[in-house]
């Protein structure tokens, strides 16, 4: 299993176009073979922060949807982004 998770942050004022923007990228990802979850959701504390969260199959999951030609949203310019791959080997109940 592949998890791509992270943070971006962008103006506060852009947060609401930014993640509005990315909702058919949602509603693509979430369609795509292999896609077992994909969320960008506004922190509920931090007005400037967005947390992103996605968890993959496979990296062939995640290389053929990133290279879909899928929605293109025009998107407000990131202030930062902290995103990383996470390559799992097991998965346990907490």
């Amino acid at each position: 299993m592949i998890i791509i998770a992270g943070t971006l942050r962008v103006d506060p004022a852009d947060r609401d176009r930014y993640l509005a923007a990315v909702a058919d990228v949602t509603r693509a990802a979430r369609a795509a073979p292999g896609c077992l979850d994909f969320v960008q959701a506004p922190d509920p504390l931090d007005p400037e922060r967005i947390v992103i969260h996605e968890q993959w199959e496979s990296d062939e999951d995640l290389q053929r949807f990133r290279s879909s030609g899928g929605p293109e949203p025009d998107l407000p310019p990131l202030r930062s982004a902290d995103v990383h791959k996470y390559r799992i080997a097991a998965v346990e109940p907490p």
